[in-house]
Order: structure tokens, then sequence, then C-alpha cells
């Protein structure tokens, strides 16, 4: 019994001490972004929760402030009529995409996620491609959001 609360003991001190990151975010407003002829970053100003302040609802950039395996996932809402391409981004470079062409349906949504290990300093952000949109609503139907797997 006492072997069981020494290992009790030593895993709750474990958790208490790990960092904790976490955000998720969603573009905000009701209406569309885009179409530019260069690609941006989106900004993600509503946001939903910032667990340890590593997302900038300014700049709609994510930096890493510990070294480990994080996980993201983005979500993009667009109308029918209109294209829609996005790009999740580690330090300018394209990790995964989603895209959807106009359909006969009225909205069409992509989504993509990945598990990226960053040093510290990283940043990662969801670019929008040149000639495409994304549309928000509020509920909230575009979307990016990560959180610290584990440190390392």
């Amino acid at each position: 019994m006492e072997e069981q609360r020494s290992m009790l003991q030593e895993l709750q001190t474990e958790t208490k001490d790990r960092p904790k990151v976490a955000f998720s975010a969603a573009i905000g407003g009701d209406g569309t972004t885009g179409p530019f002829n260069t690609e941006i970053t989106l900004v993600y100003k509503r946001v939903f929760t910032n667990i340890g302040n590593a997302y900038n609802p300014t700049t709609g950039i994510f930096t890493a402030p510990v070294k480990g395996v994080y996980y993201f996932s983005m979500n993009c809402y667009a109308h029918s009529s209109k294209d829609r391409g996005s790009s999740l981004t580690k330090n300018g470079e394209r990790i995964v995409s989603a895209y959807a062409t106009h359909s006969q349906s009225t909205w069409d949504t992509g989504s993509n996620r990945a598990a990226l290990q960053l040093e510290v300093g990283d940043q990662v952000y969801v670019v929008m491609w040149a000639d495409t949109h994304i549309h928000d609503h509020p509920n909230g139907h575009s979307t990016f959001s990560g959180f610290l797997l584990f440190p390392m």
C-alpha cells in the first residue's frame, strides 16, 4: 500500500509540473474573408481558450513555449460559389493542406490535422491560398486549435 501511495504522489507531482499549453479559436464574425491575390496568414480572433498564451489572436500565430510534440487542427468553411484552400504551416513550410472546390451544395468545409515536433520559438499558423476565401459564422465554423501532447 505504501508503494502505491508513493507512485501516486510521484504521478501527481509529475503532472502538476508538466507545462500546460492549449488553444482554440475561430475566425469570428459573420462573413467572408478573401479572396486576395497573395497568400495571407489567417487571424483567428474569437479565442475560446488560450492556456499558456502561446496563440496570438492579433497575428494568428502560435509560438511554441516549450520543446515537445503538439497536435494541431484546422477547419475551414466556405461558400459553394468560391474555392477554399489553406495550409497548416510551420516556420514557413506547408505541413498539411485542405481544399474545397465549389460544388452543388450550398456550403463546404475542409479540414486537416497534424502532430508536430516543435522547438521553443517554432511558429505554426494557417495560410489561406491566393484567390480563395474562408467564411465564418457566429457558430464558429472556421477554427484553428492546438495543444501540447507531451514535452521533450
